[in-house]
C-alpha cells in the first residue's frame, strides 16, 4: 500500500464529518433505560457461543490528564479502591453463574488505571475471577498500565498471576506536550520497562499514541515516533484526540490556540502512518498497528479480524461481559451499560446485586447491519453472498437505499460494488467511517452528530 495515497487533502476534506467509530452497532448512543436485567439474562440464555471475553473496570487515576474523556475517578487514596473492589466482588459473585457453561478466553483490565491498585489488590482480584469463571488454557489476559506510578517489578508480579500482555500510555514524549496535558513521565523509564515485560515473558505490548495534543509539530511528534524503535513494543493505537470541552470539562483547560490546526493534524496522522510502516508495522484496520508476527497481524492477513468496544481484537466470537462503574457488556444479542457514577453503582449492587442502567436488545436488522458494518471495518471488503446465505436477504435488494448512498464514494473511486462484494479501496481506509455509515439505519436520527468524534 502506498501511504501517500491515504492523504488526498481533498478527498479527506470532503468527507470529514462526524462519525461513531462502531466498536458496537447499534452504537452507545442506542442504548435505553427501558432495558433491564432480565433482559441482559435472557441474552445470556439465547447466546449461541460459550466463549468469554471479560472486562473490568478499574476507574481510578492518580492524576487527572486534560486530553482524556474516559470514565475516571482522580484520587491518591488507595483505600478507595478496597471499598470498590468489595463491590465488584459482589457483581462478580452474582453474574458469575450465568456463564457457568461459558469458559473465559479473554481477560483485559481497563480503566481509568488498573495499575492504579496494588500488588496485593491485583492479586485478590485475579484470584477472585478464577475463583468465579473458568479459564480456558490459552487465555490472553491484558492490563492498561500508567507508567507514571510504578516499578519495573510490577512487570513480573503481573506475568506471575497469568497476565501475557499489557498497554501501556505514551501518548507522546515530547515535554511541553506533557506539561499541557498534565501527564509527565520518563521516556527511559517506559524503554526500561517495556524490554523488562518482554524479558519476563509477556507476549504482546501495545503503546497508546495520540495525535492533535496541544503544541504538538512533526519534530516533536517524530521524535515521540522514533522512540518507539527503542520500546520495542508488539502493536501501537494511534488515536485521534477529539476536543469536545462541552462534554469534558477537563479539556477546557486546553486553549484553542495549542491544538494543531485541520492541515497540521493530517500531517501529524501520516508522519505518523509513514513512520510507523517504515519501521516495520503492519497498518491494521483504521487505527493500529502490529508487528508482522503479531497475532492481530495475523488475523488482519487470513481475514478473522474482529471489532469490540475494546478496538480491533482477535476475540470475535466471544460474548462479553462488562464489570464495575461504567462497563458494557455485548452477549447473545444484547447491549447493556453499568451505571457510569460511582454512587450509584454502589447503591445498585446493594440494591440489586447487579447495575445495569441501559442497554438495547438487537432485532435480526441490527444483527444483520452490525455483521456488514463490521466487515467492512476489519477486512475492507464485504462478502454479499455470505451475508445472503445467513440472513436468507438478496443483498441489492434489502441494502437499495444504502447502495445508492453509496454511490458518492464510488463516483470518488473509493469504493467498488461488484455482483456478490464490496470493495473499499486501499486509499478509502482513512474514510472507512464514512462507508460503514451508509449502512447505519440509525444515523438519519443524529443528524447533527455532536456526540461523535470527527473521522479524521
Amino acid at each position: 500500500m502506498q501511504i501517500a495515497q491515504l492523504f488526498d487533502k481533498k478527498l479527506l476534506a470532503k468527507y470529514n464529518t462526524s462519525g461513531p467509530r462502531y466498536t458496537s452497532y447499534p452504537t452507545a448512543l442506542e442504548f435505553h433505560d427501558e432495558f433491564n436485567d432480565q433482559a441482559f439474562i435472557d441474552a445470556v440464555a439465547g447466546s449461541d457461543t460459550r466463549d468469554l471475553s471479560i472486562y473490568v473496570h478499574i476507574p481510578f487515576c492518580h492524576s487527572l490528564c486534560y486530553y482524556c474523556g474516559c470514565n475516571k475517578i482522580v484520587t491518591r487514596h488507595r483505600d478507595k479502591a478496597d471499598i470498590y473492589l468489595d463491590y465488584l466482588a459482589k457483581e462478580i459473585i452474582q453474574r458469575a453463574p450465568l456463564f457457568n457453561e461459558y469458559q473465559v478466553k479473554q481477560i483485559h483490565w481497563g480503566g481509568g488505571t488498573p495499575s492504579f491498585l496494588t500488588k496485593t489488590q491485583i492479586t485478590h482480584l485475579v484470584n477472585l475471577l478464577k475463583q468465579h469463571f473458568k479459564f480456558a488454557e490459552q487465555l490472553e489476559m491484558s492490563i492498561e498500565v500508567d507508567p507514571r506510578e510504578i516499578e519495573l517489578d510490577l512487570a513480573d508480579h503481573l506475568y506471575e498471576l497469568g497476565f501475557n500482555r499489557m498497554s501501556i500510555g505514551v501518548q507522546d514524549i515530547d515535554e511541553q506536550v506533557q506539561k499541557a496535558i498534565n501527564r509527565e513521565q520518563s521516556t527511559e523509564f517506559i524503554t526500561d520497562f517495556t524490554h523488562h515485560a518482554k524479558a519476563v515473558g509477556f507476549q504482546s505490548i501495545n503503546i497508546d499514541l495520540i495525535y492533535g495534543l496541544p503544541h504538538q509539530t512533526l519534530d516533536t511528534f517524530g521524535r515521540t515516533l522514533a522512540s518507539v524503535e527503542e520500546m520495542a513494543v508488539d502493536r501501537i493505537s494511534l488515536f485521534s484526540y477529539a476536543h469536545l470541552p462541552s462534554r469534558f470539562a477537563a479539556q477546557r483547560k486546553l486553549k484553542d490556540e495549542w491544538l494543531p490546526n485541520a492541515n497540521e493534524k493530517l500531517a501529524l496522522m501520516q508522519l505518523a502512518i509513514e513512520t510507523l510502516c517504515q519501521q516495520g508495522f503492519d497498518f491494521i484496520g483504521m487505527d493500529h498497528f502490529a508487528k508482522p508476527d503479531d497475532e492481530l497481524a495475523i488475523a488482519q492477513r487470513t481475514g478473522n479480524l474482529h471489532r469490540n468496544f475494546q478496538g480491533y481484537t482477535t476475540q470475535g466470537d466471544c460474548d462479553l461481559l462488562g464489570l464495575g462503574v461504567s462497563s458494557i457488556s455485548a452477549v447473545g444479542r444484547c447491549y447493556s451499560q453499568n451505571n457510569k457514577e460511582l454512587k450509584q453503582y454502589y447503591q445498585m449492587i446493594d440494591e440489586h446485586s447487579h447495575a445495569v442502567e441501559k442497554g438495547v436488545t438487537l432485532n435480526t436488522d441490527d444483527v444483520l447491519r452490525g455483521k456488514v458494518i463490521r466487515s467492512l471495518m476489519c477486512n475492507m471488503s464485504l462478502d454479499k453472498r455470505a451475508i445472503e446465505q445467513e440472513f436468507n436477504i438478496v443483498f441489492d435488494d434489502y441494502f437499495a437505499d444504502e447502495l445508492v448512498s453509496l454511490e458518492t464514494f464510488i463516483e470518488d473511486n473509493l469504493v467498488t460494488n461488484r455482483e456478490h462484494e464490496i470493495v473499499v479501496h486501499a486509499k478509502a481506509r482513512l474514510l472507512i467511517r464514512n462507508i460503514c455509515m451508509s449502512f447505519d439505519a440509525y444515523m438519519k436520527q443524529h443528524i447533527n452528530q455532536q456526540r461523535f468524534s470527527r473521522v479524521i
